[in-house]
């Protein structure tokens, strides 16, 4: 996988290269990473990227010109037709399904939005998908970029150092995860749960299934009418639901 990202503040990537999971991948050679600033294809002596909004108003807005001409070179370099895509607010949320779409293919290309925005022309020529991480507004887009090749990067086969990681993160199953635990057995006087100690796989995952369906309920019930539940999981929700209630109840 080769992933290109377009901006105009290419050293805020280097740490991100580095460490974590994506910096894994790239000294495991799993993906390719590459950094483009749009200010290396400007004509003009001071590298002008960006001008005054036609109409009036305030911030600037990128020209399309040296974005253009970039996205023509990264494109020549990589030659495979990946898609462009570009973080803005007024794209599309990114969320886990998109995610693990992005993982399964050859690449993309990320455009780090800036300023008040992109010439729509631009967008209009050059951009395949508009995607936004969430209902708020960043300064740039690079840190949309990071979490986005984040997310995808987890999900290729051989990344992370035990396969079942991705597949038992949150959303991966449609609800949320579970708690989790470690040494010591005892903090601050709150006991790990006696399932998890028991050495019985068939309580323990039932147990798992039981907190992550619940934590769901209480935090996301959004998630539970897609999840696409099986018996199982209805009996094991609903009987987390009375637990709750009568513990509730008692307090």
């Amino acid at each position: 996988m080769r992933i290109d990202v377009v901006t105009l503040f290419p050293v805020l990537f280097e740490p991100f290269r580095q460490y974590g999971v994506v910096g894994r991948a790239l000294t495991a050679g799993a993906v390719d990473f590459c950094v483009w600033n749009p200010r290396d294809f400007c004509r003009d002596p001071y590298r002008t990227v960006d001008d005054r909004p036609y109409g009036g108003g305030p911030g600037m807005v990128l020209r399309p010109e040296p974005l253009k001409t970039v996205l023509q070179q990264v494109k020549k370099a990589r030659a495979d037709g990946a898609r462009t895509l570009l973080l803005t607010p007024q794209g599309q949320v990114f969320d886990h399904a998109a995610a693990v779409g992005l993982s399964r293919g050859d690449g993309f290309i990320l455009v780090a939005g800036r300023y008040e925005g992109i010439d729509e022309r631009l967008i209009e020529s050059e951009v395949d998908e508009e995607w936004s991480i969430g209902d708020y507004v960043l300064s740039g887009g690079e840190l949309g970029a990071m979490v986005i090749v984040d997310a995808v990067v987890r999900q290729r086969t051989g990344v992370l150092g035990d396969a079942r990681s991705a597949a038992q993160d949150s959303f991966a199953t449609g609800v949320l995860d579970h708690e989790h635990y470690t040494r010591p057995e005892c903090f601050d006087g709150r006991a790990v749960p006696e399932v998890l100690l028991s050495g019985d796989h068939e309580r323990i995952r039932r147990w798992r299934l039981k907190r992550a369906l619940g934590r769901t309920w209480l935090r996301r019930p959004d998630l539970l009418a897609g999840a696409g539940l099986d018996g199982e999981a209805e009996t094991l929700l609903e009987e987390f639901k009375q637990e709750y209630l009568q513990n509730k109840g008692g307090q």
